[in-house]
């Protein structure tokens, strides 16, 4: 199966670029699945029915979740009539789940959103869940697993790697909006510790550059704000899996002037 990850969709740049391309990049890259990060598609902070319903139109299969997924009320009806995760290792009793299953191309397809702990709400060990989980997962034959890890912290996502590593056929990291130069394959596991947002790219993480600098330079905080004419890009990681390995895997770059970059991960001996 091919298979696509989407992280950390960003505002309205953010989903006209998923807009402008997915269509595209699902026929001529082959995708049988794609999953998108939702948590800041809505003006940056959560996601509303309405911006719901326009990712899924694009061409989205499912969505993962993170520290911004309570942000707007929509959220818990749509965990229940969408295929919308939320972090795994939320508390017992909490709306949603962070784990579900489905068949792709005559497989099954695990899709698991976790959340870290350095500068995050406070949350079960994402740790123990991903064993616990990844354990339920083998347990029930499904092979193939894709992770998106939603943390802080490098070192917390490099450690789910070596946690993981051989077990799951991806994990991703999203949450810093900025892409990190370590797309690589460890034992038949793709990781990359971020993939960097999808939106506007000429700003401070995806948002107007002002408030940020004032914080910054003054310590005085305010609200974050998508800018109303910025440079996109949308970034995005396509994946090969085999019987839960993944063969191979790539990212690319698009920019709203044209260009397009591409990095394929290094295969570790």
């Amino acid at each position: 199966m091919k298979i696509a990850f989407i992280g950390d969709i960003v505002g309205r740049p953010g989903r006209d670029m998923v807009k402008a391309h997915l269509a595209k990049l699902r026929e001529s890259e082959g995708l049988d699945f794609v999953i998108a990060n939702y948590e800041n598609a809505s003006h940056g902070f959560g996601l509303t029915s309405k911006n719901c319903n326009e990712l899924f139109s694009y061409g989205v299969d499912v969505m993962t979740g993170g520290n911004h997924s309570w942000d707007k009320k929509d959220i818990v009806p749509l965990f229940e009539s969408h295929e919308i995760l939320r972090p795994h290792n939320y508390p017992e009793g909490v709306a949603g789940t962070g784990c579900k299953v489905y068949e792709v191309e005559g497989e099954k397809l695990a899709v698991v959103n976790l959340m870290g702990h350095y500068g995050m709400p406070y949350c079960d060990n994402a740790f123990r869940c991903a064993e616990v989980t990844v354990g339920e997962l083998e347990a029930a034959g499904v092979k193939n697993i894709f992770i998106d890890f939603h943390a802080e912290a490098t070192s917390e996502k490099r450690g789910m790697l070596m946690l993981l590593e051989e077990r799951v056929s991806a994990i991703i990291g999203t949450h810093t909006h900025v892409s990190t130069d370590d797309f690589q394959i460890v034992n038949a596991t793709a990781y990359l510790t971020d993939i960097g947002l999808s939106g506007c790219r000429d700003n401070v993480i995806g948002m107007d550059k002002k408030v940020p600098l004032q914080q910054f330079l003054t310590g005085m905080k305010g609200h974050f704000d998508i800018p109303k004419k910025c440079k996109k890009i949308l970034q995005i990681a396509i994946l090969e899996i085999e019987k839960g390995k993944t063969t191979a895997a790539y990212k690319l770059k698009i920019f709203d002037d044209g260009r397009i970059f591409r990095s394929d991960a290094w295969m570790e001996d």
